[in-house]
């Protein structure tokens, strides 16, 4: 089976066509990057602050399982070199994945959850076991 892309209802609605573009070519690009293991993948597209201090991560999902997936107590951390800078514990029902599918996602962080205010471009997402 193959990888396909996929946009949740609202933003299918609510996406800037200019947006679903460039989310389509990320998608084109990550999915001959994507490993070959069974697992939950991110590819980052942008990050920043908002203006309560919320770190905003927006990335693709990809679940390369065989099985749907859901976002229901499941820690996130956001890294860079190997440094933790932000963790959060996600507990988003209406993001549920199929399999062999990726979706755009935004995560977002506490301010109370990130370690520094200085938020690298080059950051990525790691799934905590």
């Amino acid at each position: 089976m193959v990888q396909k892309l996929e946009f949740e209802s609202a933003w299918d609605r609510t996406v800037a066509e200019q947006d679903r573009e460039k989310i389509k070519q990320a998608f084109s690009q990550a999915k001959k990057q994507l490993s070959d293991d069974e697992s939950i993948q991110f590819t980052p597209l942008k990050s920043a602050l908002n203006h309560k201090g919320e770190l905003l991560v927006t990335t693709l999902v990809h679940n390369t399982t065989g099985e749907g997936f859901s976002f229901l107590q499941h820690e996130i951390s956001f890294q860079q070199n190997g440094h933790t800078i932000a963790t959060h514990v996600f507990s988003t029902p209406s993001l549920w994945i199929e399999k062999k599918t990726s979706m755009p996602w935004t995560f977002i962080f506490p301010e109370h959850q990130i370690d520094r205010h200085k938020i690298p471009e080059n950051g990525i997402l790691i799934l905590v076991k």
